[in-house]
């Protein structure tokens, strides 16, 4: 069976001891930085410590611009393979949030036509940040079973929309200075303790699919929305991301494998390619799951009644 590489964006927030693990490579982006300094987005705290990169963006959510991998640097990197004879399994950030999926198909046109015989799959993920890195963690697995490049890709794109997240973003002053939410409703959100949970929607983006008040409420009604969510969790990989929230995310870790028992779970920094859009504040478990709903009917009304129970 020919061999073949994953290859997603820097938008997985896979890093390099996951990426060792599961023998998974990267496409480069990119990130200008306050003073101008464009620089490769390798993920790696490489050019700034996270502490800093999260208090700097607090300060300024503007002060970090990010663009994708360009069509040329795709086809470079698809042709550093294929011309080993290896096949390429190309996964992109979520087609709501970035063009490069689109890049990534004229990559494989300008890759094909110099070698017409390569194995070259395309894949809108339909996620971002550490959701989009564990359908890439799930896609090692096949291959390491023996599946195909092809039988991978034909999984991942029947599959992905089982992909879940479950966690809050709890700094709402950072989201209302990027333009989401008044500045009113970020302050005495903040005030009374509100916890926005958010919810991966059909179309790949996160949507809020309610409030909790208080971080312990939150913590018991998230375990009962995986709870009804989750299939088979003690087969499951599974990863929670946190910016400047690594407190809350080990308590979190230790609630999630004594519930679910789960084959491996890791907790994950977001580098600054989705850090500038998330801010700090973020506190979320990824994980295989259900379908989920067009519209996210099904999630918000068992978000309700979970939230209606004492």
């Amino acid at each position: 069976m020919k061999k073949f590489v994953i290859l997603p964006d820097a938008f997985c927030e896979l890093n390099k001891d996951l990426r060792q693990e599961y023998d998974i490579d990267f496409v480069p982006s990119h990130i200008v930085k306050p003073d101008g300094e464009e620089v490769k987005l390798n993920l790696e705290w490489d050019f700034i410590s996270h502490e800093d990169f999260y208090s700097s963006i607090k300060k300024d959510p503007s002060s970090y611009k990010t663009s994708p991998a360009s069509v040329g640097e795709y086809a470079e990197k698809f042709e550093a393979y294929v011309k080993q004879g290896i096949g390429v399994l190309s996964m992109s950030i979520s087609t709501g949030l970035s063009g490069s999926y689109n890049f990534t198909l004229q990559a494989r046109e300008l890759v094909m036509k110099k070698y017409p015989d390569a194995e070259i799959e395309c894949i809108d993920s339909l996620r971002y940040g550490p959701g989009y890195g564990l359908l890439a963690i799930y896609a090692s697995q096949l291959r390491e079973e023996g599946k195909s490049l092809k039988e991978t890709a034909a999984w991942i794109n029947e599959n992905k929309n089982r992909f879940h997240q479950s966690g809050w973003l709890d700094d709402l002053t950072f989201v209302a200075r990027k333009g989401r939410i008044t500045n009113a409703k970020a302050f005495f959100g903040q005030l009374v303790g509100i916890k926005p949970v958010g919810e991966f929607d059909y179309n790949g983006l996160t949507t809020v699919i309610g409030n909790i008040k208080g971080e312990k409420a939150a913590y018991r009604i998230l375990l009962e929305y995986i709870a009804a969510e989750v299939e088979n969790p003690e087969n499951q990989i599974m990863v929670i991301a946190q910016t400047d929230r690594l407190k809350q995310a080990e308590i979190f870790k230790t609630m999630i494998e004594e519930r679910f028992h789960p084959k491996k779970i890791y907790i994950c920094d977001v580098f600054p390619g989705c850090g500038v859009n998330v801010g700090p504040g973020l506190m979320s478990l990824y994980y295989m799951g259900k379908p989920i709903s067009q519209g996210l009917v099904e999630e918000r009304k068992l978000f309700e009644s979970l939230t209606q129970k004492k």
